[in-house]
């Protein structure tokens, strides 16, 4: 069962059927950006989110390095550019330390070129800092379910610059996988693949890990990379 079920108290009496109740806990954010006005908006935008809770803030990188050893987030929103300690080696070696930790990172459109850094380095998503609520909610729900997201504008760099580069190699890939393969590329989540192909959630994860297994890619975003650089789907 997953850690983030708890069950509520459940009160029997002889008369009454068995009756078990889950409740989701709250998805617990750090925020990793060094201008205090943004991370204040931030901070006021999250806390009407009522399935998220802030459990910290940091400035830089090595303040949220510290911050890690006594408080474990679900998602960290990290910024690039900060003095002392930057996002990409904050990234980096948060990441060696702990590599199951989802980084979300919220940067400014002038900083694309630290784009392709931020996608190697293992990042989970990548949105811009002009994106509205709506899509930042949303960013940090996929991002939570182990999913990735990108905003368009952050896909359309990565689609440029793969683009550029040459093919590396041909996979053989069976009609269902490249059904799966088509709607990752779209920016589709394993739930709305399984509603649109009328298929189990469980069926297409196990499409989308035989696609990495086969391409292999470490996640979903260098899945997409691969698809483009080898011509297999059109963006």
């Amino acid at each position: 069962m997953p850690a983030f079920y708890q069950f509520k108290p459940v009160i029997l009496d002889r008369f009454s059927r068995v009756k078990i109740t889950t409740m989701k806990s709250k998805k617990k954010v750090i925020i990793v950006e060094d201008h205090a006005i943004f991370r204040e908006g931030l901070k006021r935008v999250i806390a009407e989110m009522p399935d998220v809770e802030l459990i910290g803030e940091a400035e830089n990188g090595e303040v949220f390095l510290k911050m890690l050893k006594k408080n474990m987030p679900d998602i960290v929103l990290m910024d690039i550019q900060m003095p002392v300690m930057d996002g990409i080696e904050a990234t980096e070696r948060a990441l060696k330390d702990y590599p199951s930790l989802k980084i979300l990172v919220i940067s400014m459109f002038g900083e694309e070129e630290y784009v392709y850094a931020m996608v190697e380095k293992g990042v989970y998503g990548f949105i811009l800092k002009t994106s509205g609520i709506q899509e930042l909610e949303r960013a940090i729900n996929r991002v939570s379910e182990g999913q990735q997201y990108y905003s368009e504008e952050i896909m359309g760099l990565i689609v440029k610059k793969v683009r550029q580069v040459d093919a590396v190699e041909k996979v053989v890939f069976s009609d269902k996988e490249m059904e799966v393969l088509r709607f990752l590329c779209k920016g589709y989540s394993n739930n709305e693949i399984a509603d649109k192909i009328f298929l189990s959630v469980r069926t297409v994860e196990g499409y989308r890990n035989k696609l990495l297994q086969k391409t292999g890619s470490a996640n979903v975003i260098n899945l997409i990379i691969y698809a483009i650089r080898n011509k297999l789907v059109i963006l």
